[in-house]
């Protein structure tokens, strides 16, 4: 918390966030644009807020894009605002987001992990039908080839699939995109998300990136904002502890 603090102190970090918050996924080219300083300036910067997890990046083809973090400021908003003004500022908040989704297609969600494990573990975890039933409850199926169909399968031996859709990219042990569908929308396109794992060692650790976008309405963006850091977080112990978590976290309750 003094990390996003100390990031947040600087007007010339603040205008960087606001220009993530009013466009999402901006290049460094980008986000030099109206900003009187040298590129080696706003990277210094850009430095500061991804080392406060306030921002993250994820690489299109030679692209590297900036997206703002939610995460240390939702913390921010549920320790300093939420228990003062809650019903009205979500109320506020819900319309906001509604009118942004409305006017972008850019990512609906990021979230950013660190664990300390390998880019290989971590591969394995997301790609094995065994690991995920693990720590996920269900059974992520498939080959995992470009092109190949994949499934996200129940684990109580009924074969049920909840969750289907086709392997976008595959670059074993680094990145990782598929479409999201549910079984009855296989077929209609346009309602498919697509969900893009970045994972970047540094050292004895990965920095897991996931990114999950074309959500198709502020319900979609509810479920998997609590789904993620609950399925990410027994992932997490997993690979760290050998274990999973005691409780399933996607259980806990949010009030």
């Amino acid at each position: 918390m003094d990390k996003v603090f100390r990031a947040l102190a600087d007007d010339t970090r603040r205008r960087l966030l606001d220009r993530l918050h009013e466009n999402n996924g901006q290049t460094l080219g980008e986000l030099c644009e109206r900003i009187a300083m040298t590129r080696q300036a706003v990277t210094q910067h850009l430095a500061v807020l991804e080392a406060a997890n306030l921002i993250s990046t994820v690489r299109r083809g030679r692209e590297k894009l900036h997206y703002l973090n939610p995460v240390p400021l939702h913390e921010i908003q549920e320790r300093w605002i939420d228990k003062f003004e809650r019903p009205r500022l979500s109320a506020l908040g819900a319309l906001k987001r509604r009118a942004e989704e409305a006017m972008t297609g850019k990512p609906s969600f990021v979230y950013v992990t660190y664990i300390a494990s390998t880019p290989e573990k971590v591969w394995e975890a997301l790609t094995d039908a065994d690991l995920t039933a693990a720590y996920w409850g269900h059974r992520n199926e498939s080959d995992w080839r470009p092109g190949s169909r994949w499934a996200h399968v129940r684990t109580d031996g009924s074969g049920v699939e909840d969750v289907v859709g086709r392997v976008v990219e595959s670059e074993p042990p680094t990145r990782l995109v598929t479409t999201w569908a549910a079984p009855a929308e296989e077929d209609r396109e346009d309602r498919h998300s697509r969900v893009a794992f970045e994972i970047q060692p540094y050292e004895d650790i990965v920095r897991l990136t996931v990114v999950h976008e074309d959500l198709n309405d502020e319900g979609e963006r509810s479920q998997v904002g609590a789904g993620w850091p609950a399925v990410l977080s027994n992932l997490k112990s997993l690979l760290e502890t050998g274990r999973v978590l005691p409780q399933e976290p996607w259980l806990v309750p949010s009030g």
